[in-house]
């Protein structure tokens, strides 16, 4: 039987041995299209090269390309589970030419492939071509010997590929494998095309056109070559499976959640082991591309995707977390071909952890829910949307998961009523934030920025330059000139102060007209990724639009801030060697005073840890290495190394910025992709302190570090606290751990003698002895009562408990004034407890110095009231109350 590593591999070197590159899958986080919310496709990593925005150093490629269909536009997360062939998760096979060969050779490599190198029998193969493409029939006609009636012509879009409204589209030829006449179902293009009996394995599409707009398509000068086969389909074919999850990797995945969780895999739980195992592959391989679950975008889906596997755990009776034990079955399925699933094991492992634990604990609340109101429904109803919303706000149960919890009972969800609901609290939502008039001074930018232009930077070289002010903004309107006194926003062809962005804060200075006026700067931020606007106040003079102004930073600020920006790099590399390859940057800010960094990492830093850090980033700063800046391409800079954030969108050329290590051998401390400003050799950082460290999430940490100036001064701060404890304590540094142990126990000495004195003369004894309690008789119950000052209220049960025993049977009360404020206490012997209680007692004295009640046992209650003035009363009420009680 050939496995899926076997398909997988025989595909890859198929190609390879015909001139084909073998590039690795990219992220399932997009590198180059953020208007996808995950790669779902093998040509995604190849989109500019197809549109001629990039060139590559080859001209054919062929991958295995991870993907993930589980939000947006292509999402299969409702049917996994329930269907032969619907995953989360899956593979794509894919060839690709680009200007290179077209659709002969294609035609030709694939069916080389399915018949020679896969075996595949030719009879139990046909094609389809789109209705207007009579060359790539006639190939297969002469390429593969196909009779017409294996060749089906469809006249629909199913067969025509466009990557948008406009640009390289083409027809589409599907290769259909037929699993014979006892299974149901006919060929494509057939009203029983549905059906399981014919099953398309590859795509193969033939980009010829352009399309220019709805009714103009040209053709293309260089026609290419894209190709997608899902491994999964093309496996079950293979291995003579009708069903995805019957395949070696799939049924592998499933047996070990069967043995971990103890259950039958074929039994009642037959879809909630399948759900796991898909589940189990989107979820590991997008925390190893950086994805951690939260409540938004992303990390949004990939908790639905969590949750959905967790709550099919809960349904087979699962009581501890499951998903994390299943981590290393999934290594041995996949980690050959993706080794980053072995780079982020531990990450995954904690993550899923984590988050399960905290899924089970909402999860029981939720279904209980969940379950009341569906037992007033019969099988065919609808449960009310404002019950699923409810669910989802309160327990953060995403709708489909609501939905798949329904399906065993067939009963639906009101999908409309949800969105109603969730709109209705977007609104309430926008309340707060319409008025502000950040929309209208949003509005303000995107008109200044096509009037004005971009902003061009020149600060990573200079401090100081002029620049022409081409617009100004004063109460979020544009003006032509503003005066002294006036909040203005200004924006320049050119400036050398750094707009906020990427965790470092904007720069302050000031922008002088010569002879005409002045502005101090206070901020700078970048709008629409180019735009820098200075914010700051007119202190003298006016400035126009048109004005000729000298543009200086203040360099000591930024000098500051660019220690603190190299700092993060270092501390970055430095984390990933102590903690693992696992860490990337979460986010970050970079002021003058402290620099913030969030990493992805599932637990608290040790101060083993710490310590290691902080020495890796203290040696890198004494070697006072150069900082480097290079100019490359994306792809380029992070062959080289070079970090890169996931999800970001990178232009032609990017800013790589290396420090540390041998510069003669081209090997460095640390090197990422990064706009910002920075030291020019590490040296100038001086000294690195981290001086936080905590949780801001899920699977975050925040470190919080001060460099140069801002770490000697924390020393000192600190150096200064440690002697003013050495002169209190009358100890050196030394010796102060031990000074202050020995202080600490005499202290607790000490309290406890004045506690026991601070009683026996509240009781009216002496230092030596303690008195009789004062002891009289109301309706045959001794009571002692009395009024005591300055003890503290959580003295009183003790001494109550003491008189309580001094009397044998009986009733005791005691009220402490303190400040003006009365504390009572009221104890009852066992004896007694069925006639008395404490608590109505108290609360009679209670009510006498002005408080509103009490609690506590029948045998001991407490309360307090603000009229300590009146504890004489609260005894005597208390007295009426204990008479009040015995009589009735």
């Amino acid at each position: 039987m050939q496995t899926a590593k076997d398909i997988r591999k025989t595909f890859l070197d198929f190609f390879a041995a015909n001139g084909h590159e073998v590039v690795p899958s990219s992220p399932l986080v997009p590198r180059n299209d953020p208007t996808l919310m995950f790669t779902n496709a093998g040509m995604v990593q190849f989109k500019n090269v197809f549109t001629g925005q990039e060139a590559r150093p080859y001209s054919r490629a062929t991958t295995s390309q991870k993907c993930v269909r589980a939000g947006g536009k292509h999402n299969d997360l409702d049917n996994v589970g329930y269907t032969a062939r619907h995953h989360t998760f899956f593979e794509m096979l894919g060839n690709f030419s680009f200007g290179d060969y077209f659709k002969e050779e294609a035609i030709s490599l694939a069916w080389t492939l399915m018949t020679k190198e896969y075996g595949l029998p030719a009879e139990k193969l046909l094609v389809t071509v789109h209705s207007t493409d009579e060359d790539a029939a006639a190939l297969w006609r002469k390429i593969a010997g196909l009779p017409d009636e294996k060749i089906i012509r469809i006249p629909t879009s199913d067969n025509f590929w466009m990557m948008g409204d406009t640009g390289p589209c083409g027809p589409c030829s599907e290769i259909f494998y037929d699993h014979g006449p006892s299974i149901p179902g006919g060929p494509p293009g057939s009203p029983d095309e549905d059906g399981d009996r014919f099953i398309e394995i590859w795509n193969l599409v033939f980009m010829q056109y352009e399309q220019l707009g709805p009714d103009e398509r040209v053709a293309l000068p260089k026609p290419s070559i894209d190709t997608g086969m899902g491994l999964e389909r093309l496996a079950a074919v293979l291995q003579g499976k009708h069903d995805n999850y019957d395949i070696d990797l799939m049924r592998n995945l499933i047996l070990a959640t069967a043995k971990a969780a103890g259950t039958d895999p074929e039994g009642a739980h037959k879809v909630s082991h399948r759900v796991i195992a898909d589940h189990l592959r989107s979820v590991c391989f997008l925390i190893a591309d950086g994805v951690l679950p939260s409540n938004e975008g992303r990390g949004y889906v990939l908790r639905r995707i969590m949750r959905r596997a967790m709550r099919h755990a809960h349904m087979m009776g699962c009581d501890d977390p499951l998903l994390w034990k299943l981590v290393p079955a999934l290594q041995r399925e996949m980690a050959e071909a993706y080794p980053e699933l072995d780079r982020a094991g531990a990450l995954i492992t904690e993550t899923l952890k984590l988050e399960e634990s905290r899924f089970k604990q909402m999860l029981d609340r939720g279904l209980k829910l969940l379950d009341e109101e569906a037992t007033r429904l019969a099988a065919g109803g609808t449960l009310p949307g404002e019950v699923a919303f409810r669910l989802y706000d309160t327990f953060g149960f995403p709708l489909d998961l609501t939905q798949d919890a329904l399906r065993a009972r067939q009963i639906a969800v009101d999908v409309e009523g949800f969105n109603a609901a969730m709109e209705r609290q977007r609104a309430e939502a926008r309340k707060a934030w319409s008025g502000s008039g950040e929309a209208a001074t949003e509005k303000v930018w995107f008109e200044l920025r096509d009037k004005a232009g971009a902003t061009e930077f020149l600060g990573y070289g200079a401090t100081q330059a002029e620049g022409r002010v081409e617009a100004l903004v004063v109460g979020g309107q544009p003006v032509q000139a503003a005066k002294a006194g006036d909040e203005v926003a200004l924006i320049a062809n050119q400036s050398p102060f750094y707009g906020e962005s990427g965790g470092q804060i904007g720069d302050t200075g000031v922008v002088t007209v010569t002879g005409k006026g002045r502005v101090a700067i206070r901020d700078s931020q970048r709008k629409l990724g180019d735009l820098t606007v200075h914010i700051g106040v007119v202190e003298e003079g006016e400035i126009a639009v048109g004005d000729l102004a000298v543009f200086a930073i203040d360099v000591v600020r930024r000098d500051a801030v660019r220690a603190n920006h190299s700092a993060t790099h270092l501390l970055h590399a430095a984390l990933r060697r102590a903690l693992g390859d696992h860490v990337t940057q979460k986010g970050s800010l970079v002021a003058p005073d402290r620099l913030r960094f969030d990493i992805s990492h599932p637990k608290a830093l040790t101060a083993d840890e710490i310590r290691m850090v902080e020495d890796e980033v203290n040696a890198a700063v004494r070697a006072n290495a150069p900082v480097t800046t290079r100019l490359m391409d994306p792809e380029s800079a992070i062959k080289a190394g070079a970090m890169a954030l996931f999800g970001e969108k990178y232009g032609e050329e990017v800013r790589v910025v290396s420090m540390g290590g041998d510069v003669e051998c081209d090997t460095h401390f640390s090197t990422e992709l990064c706009g910002g400003t920075h030291v020019r050799r590490t040296g100038d950082i001086g000294f690195f302190k981290i001086i936080g460290e905590g949780a801001v999430g899920a699977g975050v940490r925040r470190i919080e570090a001060v460099t140069g100036i801002g770490a000697l001064d924390y020393v000192r701060q600190h150096e200064a606290i440690l002697a003013a404890a050495s002169d209190a304590v009358k100890a050196t540094p030394a010796e102060i751990p031990g000074r202050l142990a020995a202080l600490l126990e005499d202290r607790k000495r000490l309290e406890r003698e004045v506690s026991d004195l601070r009683k026996k003369i509240a009781m009216g004894g002496t230092a030596g002895a303690a008195a009789e309690p004062q002891v009289k008789q109301i309706a045959g119950i001794a009571f002692s009562g009395r009024v005591v000052e300055d003890v503290p209220a959580k003295d009183l049960k003790g001494m109550v408990d003491d008189i309580k025993k001094s009397l044998g049977s009986g009733v005791a009360a005691l009220i402490s004034v303190a400040e003006g404020k009365a504390s009572l206490v009221v104890g009852v012997s066992e004896d007694l407890v069925g006639r008395v209680s404490a608590v109505d007692l108290v609360r009679a004295g209670s009510a006498a110095v002005g408080g509103k009640g009490g609690g506590g046992r029948p045998d001991m209650a407490q309360a307090g009231g603000p009229d300590g003035a009146k504890a004489a009363d609260a005894i005597a009420a208390i007295e009426q109350a204990l008479g009040e009680t015995v009589a009735a």
